[in-house]
């Protein structure tokens, strides 16, 4: 599926952004009655069908999963070698600067995903390392009510969930919000659940846990940190059961367990 980046308008007589073919999508059905539908994006060089399989090994039955994959694209901290990835990323530091397009695009491609989904579904959004920023990036689109390049952000979103991750765009996060009541007050009351593993190696946890204080200073007034002794870059089933019962609550689900 090809993709642009929303665009308020056009440049030089082009419509303004580039396309990004994003991959194919996986999506794990609910077990149980459908409740909500959460789309959950992968991390660098990784695909959809990863995490689909082992979403599929929850035991939440109310949840749908959506699982895109990323566009194949040229990654600078790759040198220029081409791989899977929400965005562009030159380097995991505080002053890399933010590949805005990249990130409207896939915040886009999420909104898209949830464009269909039945008006009483909870719709949420999560990930793990660079899909974990992506789903963030998509909570602050969602909580300003817009994209980066002030396009009107289209979908209601009731919880974001991050891996191993980062909040990109934090420093000019205060001021999207700035001066909107609105956006003021849905950043109060969205639940976002950060998680990571003190022994990452990858994204480092000062990332992580500078995420959860950015947040909590921007006025997100519902942001969890769950830090983990000895996790690395990936993921464990505690870690996994943590995601499962916050879910349930935060969305108010019937319950976890088949």
């Amino acid at each position: 599926m090809s993709f642009a980046a929303p665009s308020l308008g056009s440049v030089g007589g082009r419509s303004a952004g580039r396309a990004f073919e994003f991959g194919r999508t996986y999506v794990v059905r609910p077990k149980g009655k459908h409740q909500a539908t959460i789309v959950w994006l992968h991390g660098l060089g990784d695909n959809g069908s990863s995490w689909s399989q082992l979403l599929e090994t929850l035991p939440i039955t109310n949840i749908k999963w959506i699982c895109p994959t990323a566009p194949t694209r040229p990654i600078s901290i790759f040198g220029g070698f081409p791989s899977t990835a929400w965005f562009d990323v030159g380097e995991i530091s505080e002053d890399a600067p933010d590949d805005l397009e990249g990130l409207d695009a896939s915040a886009a491609h999420v909104a898209n995903l949830l464009s269909t989904e039945p008006a009483e579904i909870k719709l949420g959004v999560g990930g793990f390392s660079m899909g974990a920023a992506t789903a963030l990036y998509s909570a602050s689109c969602f909580t300003a009510g817009k994209y980066g390049n002030g396009t009107a952000y289209p979908a209601n979103l009731s919880a974001a969930v991050g891996l191993s991750g980062w909040l990109p765009c934090s420093k000019t996060l205060s001021n999207r919000l700035q001066g909107i009541d609105e956006a003021r007050r849905r950043a109060q009351s969205f639940p976002v659940l950060l998680c990571h593993g003190k022994g990452d190696d990858v994204v480092p946890y000062k990332f992580g846990e500078k995420s959860s204080e950015c947040l909590n200073s921007t006025g997100f007034g519902d942001v969890t940190f769950k830090a983990y002794n000895g996790l690395g870059h990936y993921t464990i089933p505690e870690e996994m059961d943590e995601v499962c019962a916050w879910l349930t609550s935060k969305l108010g689900l019937e319950g976890k367990t088949a």
